[in-house]
């Protein structure tokens, strides 16, 4: 029954952003899409956690980039059938840091509690705020300083220097692919679609998906298909939102939206998971926040003032 309400729920999400004028191409529209997205990942995120400790990890992984690619047929409408192939190796790229940061993903959240592990998920914004200034060459400012000196300071708060594992490790290299990722969105090619770029990344990640798969060698385990397929149809949600946000508006602009994922993963670990965040979550995530909101009404301001 999970599944099946994440599948509608993703489906209802990618009908909306397709058809209403929810383009990504005004910082309003993208904010709105930031926060959409984020609410879905949440449920993603559960769904992973769910499948418990003990699932092999690269086929979970292929089944994931199986049924993603599956549910995405249906909008082969939306391919450039001109140039069907067009950009394919930016996708070739994207799909296997997909598979990358899927693994990096499991691994964290298996760990971690739902909470925490998104605390430190949250510190992508700032990576691609950085990555931006260094790659897209997008204008380096104190705002931008502070947003990553606080983002660093949260991260030792809410994990404290004694506490680092693997799952932290994981969970901040995850980050750090996601940042990639979404900042090579905006080297897609000029008028192809999003449905059809998702499309050829799950089917270029397919492929090294399954040689993991069958490297890995364990039974086929059919418990934990329902939780995948979830995961899947949520991520679906999340990357759609992804794409639309980044690629028309400055990553400086819209990057703290992503922080209203923490407030869902907050409220879906405490409801589903039992877990109850303490005090250093709070505080930790108060200064990885704080400054990346502010640079937003920084940027936001000197846009007005210069228009």
């Amino acid at each position: 029954m999970g599944s099946l309400y994440c599948h509608r729920l993703s489906i209802n999400f990618l009908q909306y952003v397709l058809e209403v004028e929810m383009t990504g191409k005004t910082v309003t529209s993208a904010v709105l899409l930031l926060i959409m997205g984020n609410l879905v990942a949440t449920f993603c995120d559960a769904f992973i956690k769910a499948a418990g400790q003990d699932i092999p990890v690269f086929q979970f992984i292929f089944i994931r980039a199986v049924f993603t690619f599956l549910i995405l047929l249906p909008f082969f409408r939306f391919v450039d059938w001109k140039a069907p192939l067009k950009g394919a190796k930016l996708h070739l790229l994207r799909g296997n840091l997909w598979i990358l940061s899927s693994l990096l993903l499991i691994i964290s959240l298996q760990v971690l509690p739902l909470a925490t592990a998104n605390a430190i998920f949250y510190t992508a914004p700032i990576m691609i705020v950085v990555l931006s200034t260094l790659i897209m060459k997008e204008r380096l400012t104190s705002m931008i300083v502070l947003a990553v000196a606080g983002g660093f300071a949260g991260i030792l708060i809410i994990l404290r220097p004694s506490e680092f594992d693997w799952g932290i490790l994981s969970a901040l290299a995850f980050s750090f692919v996601l940042a990639i990722n979404s900042l090579l969105i905006r080297k897609l090619p000029q008028g192809q679609t999003l449905l059809h770029g998702l499309l050829l990344t799950q089917l270029f990640a397919l492929p090294f998906s399954f040689v993991l798969c069958i490297w890995e060698g364990a039974a086929w385990n059919m418990d934990m298909v329902g939780y995948a397929i979830g995961s899947a149809v949520c991520s679906i949600g999340y990357s759609v939102a992804v794409m639309l946000a980044y690629r028309y508006v400055a990553a400086s602009k819209v990057a703290s939206a992503e922080y209203t994922g923490l407030l869902f993963a907050v409220l879906v670990g405490w409801l589903v998971f039992n877990e109850t965040p303490d005090l250093w979550l709070g505080l930790g995530a108060l200064f990885i926040i704080i400054p990346i909101v502010l640079m937003g009404r920084a940027e936001r301001k000197n846009n007005l003032a210069s228009a």
